[in-house]
């Protein structure tokens, strides 16, 4: 049985491998975050799944024209650049 301190998802508990992963994604949203919150829009870490990293995007990004290029050009290109096991990103829905 896996410890209080386990994330679950999709019924197994994530490894500390899971979590670093996740905390260096986390760390670069960080850093990408305050220029798309300075266009009005947010961005949410949903999951990674296999390299994938799926994200929410929020506020002004929802229904932007330029939410995709953003996220492929800019977002995907920048946490490839910094965390290697990042295979793709791609955009979740509310």
């Amino acid at each position: 049985m896996a410890d209080a301190m386990s994330l679950i998802t999709g019924g197994e508990a994530a490894t500390d491998g899971d979590q670093g992963l996740r905390a260096r994604v986390e760390a670069v949203l960080d850093m990408i975050r305050p220029a798309v919150q300075g266009d009005g829009g947010d961005i949410e870490l949903m999951d990674i799944v296999e390299g994938i990293v799926q994200l929410r995007l929020a506020g002004a990004c929802v229904g932007c024209m330029h939410s995709m290029m953003t996220l492929q050009a800019g977002i995907e290109r920048i946490l490839k650049q910094n965390v290697p096991e990042v295979k793709a990103v791609e955009a979740m829905p509310f």
